[in-house]
This record gives structure tokens, C-alpha cells and sequence, in this order.
């Protein structure tokens, strides 16, 4: 998208992190936001730090693992704005501990949010996208997760694994449709955005979770809080990549030797390489 000014970006996970930083951004660009997020006290908050910039919000509670939900912020978004040019695919929740002890609610909650809350956003923005004609960008936030395979985060690499090859597949399809509409998925480590503490917001009903979890949990706070690379940060390379039409974005460049690894473990069928040792 070589144009943002006066478009309409709708950006789910929008009350904290990626989310609340590409919200600035765009308004930034005199873009039109659409705020989305089942944190109601940080969407509202999200929207003080917006008003100073005069950009015209809506705000959407939504939990974006249904499909309703998804669907209702798509006809609140297209009754305000009367279009989507730019949809940020990114809320995002995270779990910890051996596989093996996951409980169903773990694997309901993060597949629930993070893979179906990205194939939602696709299944009730894109065909209205198709429709609009315009030059439309779709970014969705997977993690270097999703590029290798991580001990005592299965739960969280299958989901974002998935949100890779979704995107991969999103870019062939609407290649195919000769469509106007482009893909972006987002692939950062460790980042200080909040994600680490997501339990807070996770529901009643779903708040089984694995019992041999928390001693891993705590390492992954502590690897977000030790981040080199901020929130802002990863918000603006995300911008740039939408500007420039690229497909990847991998802030944390020295993942990729992690990534080679388990190509080369794929391709000489050797046993998989452990990238956290």
C-alpha cells in the first residue's frame, strides 16, 4: 500500500503491545482506525492515547475466537467507515509446558484465538475487500514460533506455525484471483508487549491449564522483558513492510540461523535441532 492517508485500518488486539503501537502509527499516517480487542479497559485506553492525533475510531470489544464476533466488528466497520483497506490480523495469547500435559483448555483458547481469530479476520474481511477494488494489505502476527519449533511451547508453535503457512496460502490464493490485495506475516521473538502475562484475559470456562506450566511461563517473562527490540519498534518495521509490499517480516534477525537448522534437519531428514538448548 503506497497509500495510508484517509484509508480505514482495523487492528485487532488492540488494547496493548503490537496492536496499540500500530494503532499510533497509523493515526500517524491520517489513517481511520477501527480498534478491536476483548480488554475492554485497555481498548478504551488505547483510544485516550489516539485522540490527541484527531484520527476518527471506532471501538469494537470483540473476542475475535468467534466467528459471530469477527463478523459483527466487519458490519460496524463497513457501516462507519464504508470500507477496509488495511486489516491488522493480531491478537495474540500464549501458553507454556511440556505437550504432553496440555489441557484441552490450552489448546481451545490459543488455537481459538490465535489461528481462528486470524482465519475469522480473513473469512469476514477479505471477500468484502475483493468487492471494494482498492489496493487492501492483510498483516497477520505469527512469532519466529511459527518458523521453528520451540521445547514447552508446543501449543503456541502449532498455532503460530499455522498463521504462517494461512498467510503463505492467503498470498497464492489472492495471487490466483489476480486480486489487489496483499499479505504480510509477522514473525517477532521475544518481545515486551504483554503477551506474556495474556492469562488475564483468559475466560472462565477455558482457565484449565497445564500444570507443569508455570516454571517455563516464568522464563518466558523474562526473555520478553530482556528484548532488545520494543513494541514501537516492531510496529514500525510492520508499517514499512505494508508500505513496501513485502511478505515476511522478521525483526530479530539472528532467529534465522534457528531457521536454516530446522530446514537443513527437514532436508536431511536428521533428527530436529533443539533451538533453545
Amino acid at each position: 500500500m503506497k497509500v495510508l492517508k484517509n484509508q480505514v485500518a482495523v487492528i485487532t488486539g488492540a488494547a496493548s503491545g503490537f496492536g496499540r503501537e500500530l494503532a499510533l502509527l497509523c493515526a500517524q499516517e491520517g489513517m481511520h482506525l477501527v480498534l478491536a480487542d476483548i480488554d475492554e479497559k485497555g481498548l478504551l485506553a488505547t483510544d485516550v492515547l489516539l485522540q490527541p492525533s484527531g484520527a476518527q475510531t471506532l471501538v469494537v470489544p470483540c473476542d475475535v475466537a468467534q466467528a459471530d464476533a469477527v463478523e459483527r466488528l466487519a458490519v460496524q466497520t463497513y457501516e462507519r467507515f464504508g470500507a477496509a483497506h488495511l486489516l491488522f490480523n493480531n491478537a495474540g495469547v500464549a501458553v507454556s509446558g511440556p505437550v504432553w500435559a496440555a489441557t484441552l483448555e490450552d489448546w481451545q483458547w490459543v488455537l481459538g484465538i490465535n489461528l481462528m481469530g486470524v482465519a475469522h479476520g480473513i473469512r469476514s474481511f477479505v471477500p468484502r475487500m475483493l468487492k471494494q477494488g482498492d489496493d487492501c494489505h492483510v498483516v497477520n502476527t505469527a512469532s519466529a514460533a511459527g518458523l521453528t519449533s520451540v521445547p514447552a511451547s508446543g501449543v503456541y508453535c502449532v498455532s503460530k506455525h499455522a498463521v504462517v503457512t494461512l498467510s503463505e496460502c492467503l498470498h497464492h490464493d489472492l495471487q490466483l484471483a489476480q486480486a489487489s490485495i496483499h499479505v504480510t506475516v509477522l514473525c517477532p521473538a521475544f518481545v515486551d508487549t504483554g503477551i506474556a502475562y495474556s492469562e488475564r484475559n483468559r475466560p472462565a470456562e477455558l482457565a484449565a491449564s497445564n500444570p507443569l506450566g508455570e516454571p517455563y511461563a516464568e522464563r518466558v517473562r523474562k526473555a520478553t522483558k530482556a528484548g532488545r527490540l520494543s513494541a514501537v519498534d516492531i510496529a514500525r518495521m510492520t508499517l514499512d513492510a505494508v508500505k513496501a509490499d513485502s511478505f515476511y517480516v522478521i525483526p530479530h534477525r539472528g532467529i534465522m540461523k534457528t531457521v536454516e537448522a530446522r530446514m537443513q534437519d527437514i532436508l536431511t531428514l536428521r533428527l530436529p535441532t533443539n533451538p533453545m538448548p
